[in-house]
């Protein structure tokens, strides 16, 4: 015979079915339990970017180095391979780094600041043609330009009025620039260290896996800023000739001007090319502006279909909407800065969200590297010893 003892133990009680139905549906279950992960990811993601943005001092070197390292990692591996001293290739790459980065600037800022008179007077008198015909878009386009130019001039007078803040500025940076240069030197020498600490302080037995992840983020990273640095290198080289071919003024301003810009994509290139577009306008007529039209357009196609699958598919895979919210995000955190160095981080988080993706899908007990991803040598979290 069935007692009461029994109905407690059974957890019903008389008259009530012995299993109830639950508050809420399973899908409506999920739904809130998918709600508060989302929560916790952008409160940490929140969290992150806030002390990013409170210690930007610190945190800007550090990716300054991170991209000068995956830039110039295959250089210090070459050089390990040819038998030098680590500290010795290190050093010999950081002094390529400064080579290379000191003259492209002074390739750079040597145009823009040589033609770039030239090419504001351009724009202002292409907004003035066109005032002729749109009326209000010509007056805006001409504030703009005027405005640039009066920006540049305060610039100017402040920082020769104000000595002590302009040398603040420039010390800032100094010292920016050189943490960052003694950084890269480190994460280039001292790259087996950093995954050998990555083993020891890896909980269980994730170390493998944390491995393959790093290495698949340094691998976008590399794979971004070798594209890039190409990419934009083919693009400048084009346009200018082409700016050259049909005597636009300025054209190595110009050529300069696409070279930094091709670092933010797509936004760099249309606002670059726009510039250029406008400055035949004011200065050669309609048929030329059309011919530089031309031709950034075909340096777009080669860019979009030939030079990009060619060079960053087989490393970074986003889709354009990906990278330009990653621009506006970056934009409004960190300004110019942010837009420059959004892209790049963005390519990293992707690719260690690839990898772990392809990690549970093959199941979390199962290797899922593949030779490519954990050679010692292919592009790994920093650079591996030879």
């Amino acid at each position: 015979m069935r007692n009461d003892s029994d109905q407690d133990r059974s957890g019903a009680e008389p008259g009530r079915p012995p299993h109830s139905a639950p508050l809420l549906p399973i899908e409506a279950r999920r739904a809130a339990a998918w709600c508060a992960a989302g929560l916790l990811v952008a409160a940490v993601v929140a969290v992150g970017v806030w002390l990013c943005v409170e210690l930007s001092a610190a945190i800007t070197p550090v990716l300054l180095a991170l991209l000068g390292s995956a830039l110039l990692g295959p250089v210090y591996r070459r050089l390990v391979a040819m038998r030098l001293n680590r500290s010795l290739a290190a050093g010999l790459t950081c002094a390529l780094l400064m080579v290379v980065v000191g003259g492209a600037g002074y390739v750079v800022v040597s145009a823009l600041v040589d033609t770039g008179d030239q090419i504001i007077a351009s724009l202002k008198d292409a907004a003035a043609d066109l005032t002729k015909h749109f009326g209000v878009a010509g007056n805006s386009l001409s504030d703009l330009a005027t405005n640039a130019k009066t920006l540049v001039g305060k610039f100017g007078s402040t920082a020769a009025s104000g000595l002590l803040a302009g040398v603040s500025i420039v010390g800032q940076f100094i010292a920016a620039a050189v943490l960052a240069l003694l950084l890269t030197f480190f994460f280039l020498r001292d790259a087996d260290k950093a995954v050998g600490a990555l083993h020891d302080w890896s909980p269980g037995n994730s170390a493998p896996q944390l491995e393959r992840m790093a290495r698949r983020g340094f691998q976008s990273i590399e794979g971004f800023m070798r594209g890039t640095t190409f990419i934009a290198l083919i693009d400048a080289i084009c346009i200018t000739v082409g700016l050259l071919i049909l005597d636009v003024p300025g054209a190595l301003g110009l050529g300069a001007l696409v070279f930094v810009g091709a670092y933010i994509p797509y936004l760099g290139a249309f606002i670059s090319g726009a510039v250029a577009i406008l400055v035949a306008f004011a200065d050669r007529g309609v048929v030329i502006a059309l011919w530089a039209l031309g031709v950034v357009l075909a340096v777009q196609v080669l860019e979009g279909h030939v030079l990009q699958p060619m060079i960053q598919s087989r490393t970074v895979q986003m889709h354009p909407a990906v990278v330009m919210l990653a621009i506006t995000a970056g934009a409004s955190v960190a300004g110019i800065l942010g837009m420059l160095l959004s892209v790049p981080l963005t390519a990293a988080i992707s690719g260690v969200l690839h990898e772990l993706r392809k990690h549970y899908a093959a199941g979390s007990g199962t290797d899922s590297s593949s030779p490519d991803d954990t050679a010692p040598g292919d592009s790994p979290a920093a650079p591996a010893p030879s």
